[in-house]
């Protein structure tokens, strides 16, 4: 006995937490945004990350 194969495919919702397609892709965005921002307050400051921060 065989039994019958579905017709039609299950439509899933998209993930609201962990690995999506579109986390991804706004983490990617908000980490060029913080180094382009590291990089202007660095140029702008005159000293490196660690010494505006006060850790060197």
């Amino acid at each position: 006995m065989t039994q019958p194969q579905p017709t039609t495919t299950p439509k899933f919702e998209d993930p609201k937490f962990g690995f999506s397609e579109y986390a991804e892709r706004l983490n990617g965005r908000a980490a060029m945004i913080g180094f382009v921002l590291t990089l202007i307050i660095e140029y702008v400051s005159g000293q490196g990350l660690l010494s505006w921060l006060g850790l060197g």
